[in-house]
This record gives C-alpha cells, sequence and structure tokens, in this order.
C-alpha cells in the first residue's frame, strides 16, 4: 500500500506540471500577437496562486472545504486551457487522472 500511495503523490505532482503546461499550450495556440508572451503569463499566473495557496507550504494554506474548492479549480484551468487549445481528448484525459488520483489521495489521507 505504501508503494500505491508514493505513486499516488508522484502523479499529483506530475498533474500539477500538467496544469501549468496546459495553460503554457493554451497561450501559445492563441492567434494573437504576443501569444508567447501569454504562454507565459498564464503558467506563471498559476503558479503564483499555487504558491499562495496551494503548495505544501503555501504563504495563505487552505484546509477543507476551501483546499478542495481551490484544487477543483486549479486543476479545472488546466482542464478548460487544454480544451480551449482544442485539445479536447488531453482534456478529458487530464480531468479523469485530475479526479482519480485525489479521489485516492483524499481516501488515503494525502
Amino acid at each position: 500500500m505504501q508503494t500505491a500511495k508514493a505513486v499516488n503523490l508522484g502523479v499529483i505532482f506530475l498533474l500539477e506540471l500538467g496544469v501549468l503546461a496546459a495553460a503554457a499550450y493554451w497561450g501559445f495556440t492563441r492567434p494573437v500577437t504576443g501569444a508567447a508572451l501569454l504562454a507565459l503569463l498564464a503558467p506563471g499566473a498559476l503558479g503564483w496562486l499555487w504558491a499562495l495557496f496551494g503548495a505544501p507550504r503555501a504563504r495563505f494554506a487552505l484546509h477543507g472545504p476551501a483546499r478542495a474548492g481551490f484544487e477543483l479549480l486549479w486543476f479545472g484551468a488546466g482542464v478548460v486551457a487544454l480544451y480551449a487549445a482544442g485539445a479536447h481528448a488531453w482534456a478529458l484525459v487530464l480531468a479523469l487522472v485530475c479526479l482519480t488520483s485525489k479521489s485516492l489521495a483524499h481516501t488515503w489521507g494525502q
């Protein structure tokens, strides 16, 4: 069981990176001048929010329902970014893996 818990923590970390990558991908796919700048600002804003509220040593650590709501919005932003960029299948995969991994983390008290 310890191995499964460790693997799940690794998956959650990869999901966090995946959300940032999804935001960058969304920025690059925008048909506007300065899309590269948008590709830097979108994950930068999400990373800043994660550092403030979601990271293990967050400045304003959230707990309970507030934490769950923040994570739903934060991981949901990655799903929406992929969907908006036209990567519908990847958006579905990210949503399903997030739902499964976070459900296991809640069950296991991670």
